[in-house]
């Protein structure tokens, strides 16, 4: 797992480990180096790791070098914002947004 300012990146190697067994909720975005929307929830997603860290983990996964995690969850389009909690994927949300709106999809499951 490699953290870049307070947002982890993940593996295909690592995914089950630091997502499937996290103690906290997880939200992972499914990204893409080539992808402008992704680039643009970096600080985003930088802000909400910083705010929520106690309650929640924010990762990353890059689709293009971790294809056996993106096809087991059927990832088509970035970024793809997946919340896992108990090791089971429990919400889904497609598209950049601001961190206005993140917030109050994570609301309920937080």
């Amino acid at each position: 797992m490699i953290r870049a300012a307070g947002v982890a990146e993940v593996t295909d190697t690592d995914f089950e480990t630091e997502v499937l067994g996290s103690e906290l909720p997880v939200l992972v975005e499914f990204t893409a180096d080539w992808c402008p929307p992704c680039r643009q929830m970096k600080p985003v997603l930088t802000a909400l790791a910083a705010e929520e860290g106690e309650r929640l983990k924010v990762v990353q996964l890059d689709v293009d070098t971790n294809p056996l995690t993106t096809n087991a969850y059927k990832v088509l389009s970035m970024p793809t914002f997946m919340v896992f909690r108990g090791g089971e994927p429990v919400r889904s949300m497609v598209g950049a947004r601001p961190k206005r709106r993140l917030l109050e999809e994570l609301t309920d499951v937080l």
